[in-house]
């Protein structure tokens, strides 16, 4: 039985998270730390343990095992180095770091340390975007050539996020950026699985005026070169509706795949016999693929297991170099 803590509550992806844990009964929540009391009162609404507005207290704990981290980027890259040299395994909240030193220093905490990092990106848990990649990579469409993915809704104030996400998600040095580290992430980390480093990245990032109080770009666009592909990832904070959203496409020399985003969704595959495309039959799951905590946990128990590329924290390294020459590309 892990005996788990959570640092940070200022991440609104921490509850649902919290919710598969405990739902596993493989683990013992022993408590929260975060400074803002009205989440510390919800948290104590909802899961069992101590709160305290002290990290250390909780990190020095005798007997906890592994930790949850749902702060602002920024303060994840501090925790997870804490954390790592306590011993603890980690489970951090995509994009990992708000900068590439700090996702190096996490990275090299927990090498060092003998302890588990994982990066947990929601997309990774679409049985159909798992099954995309694995297409890709068993060479099935030929030689990939381009990878895209947009990532888009209105805002996270309009989307409904809370007063304590929004105010690190709109502060360039907590979060690294504006809608480029929020969004460009996702398509940073796919091009990265399955293309690795670019020679050069390119983009722009823009601020439409659609929020005058936000003084960080609301949409960017980040352009990947390589020897003989490219890849393309889109952050939009104004964008009305969920049409493009979400969807990733891997362009193939032997054909296409189109992913539908959401559990449920679709992946079609067009090739030269088919090419308006035929919806694919989704092989079984593992149950350790069904979510962020029964992955963490399985590896955890099997140190010999392999955590799922997209969830690798090698993998989310080398994507935050990509976001972070993509920062100086755009400034």
């Amino acid at each position: 039985m892990q005996r788990i803590i959570a640092l940070g509550l200022h991440h609104d992806h921490v509850w649902s998270n919290l919710e598969e844990l405990a739902a596993t009964g493989q683990a013992e929540l022993v408590g929260a730390a975060d400074s803002d009391a009205e989440l510390l009162a919800k948290y104590r609404d909802r899961f069992p343990g101590e709160t305290t507005t002290s990290y250390d207290e909780l990190l020095f704990r005798d007997g906890v095992t592994a930790a949850y981290l749902f702060g602002s980027n920024r303060l994840s890259e501090d925790l997870a180095v804490k954390a790592s040299e306590r011993g603890l395994h980690c489970l951090v909240e995509k994009p990992m770091a708000a900068s590439f030193s700090g996702a190096q220093r996490m990275h090299a905490a927990a090498k060092a340390n003998g302890v588990r990092l994982m990066v947990n990106w929601p997309f990774a848990w679409w049985p159909q975007l798992r099954h995309g990649l694995y297409m890709a990579q068993s060479g099935e469409l030929g030689q990939v050539w381009q990878v895209h993915y947009r990532a888009a809704h209105q805002g996270p104030v309009e989307l409904g996020c809370s007063r304590q996400f929004c105010e690190w998600l709109y502060d360039a040095e907590l979060n690294g950026a504006g809608a480029l580290m929020d969004y460009c992430c996702y398509g940073a980390l796919l091009a990265e699985v399955l293309l690795g480093q670019p020679e050069s990245v390119s983009g722009l990032r823009v601020r439409t005026g659609l929020k005058p109080d936000l003084d960080l770009e609301d949409n960017a666009v980040l352009l990947l070169k390589y020897p003989h592909a490219l890849a393309t990832t889109e952050a939009s904070w104004t964008q009305i509706g969920n049409l493009t959203s979400y969807s990733t496409t891997i362009y193939g020399s032997r054909g296409t795949v189109l992913i539908e985003p959401g559990h449920g969704g679709r992946i079609l595959l067009a090739t030269l016999e088919h090419p308006d495309g035929i919806a694919l039959t989704l092989p079984l799951q593992p149950e350790h693929l069904l979510n962020a905590s029964t992955h963490f946990l399985a590896a955890i128990e099997d140190p010999a297991m392999e955590i799922h590329p997209l969830c690798k924290d090698e993998h989310g390294l080398n994507a935050q170099r990509i976001l972070e020459e993509g920062i100086r590309a755009t400034s």
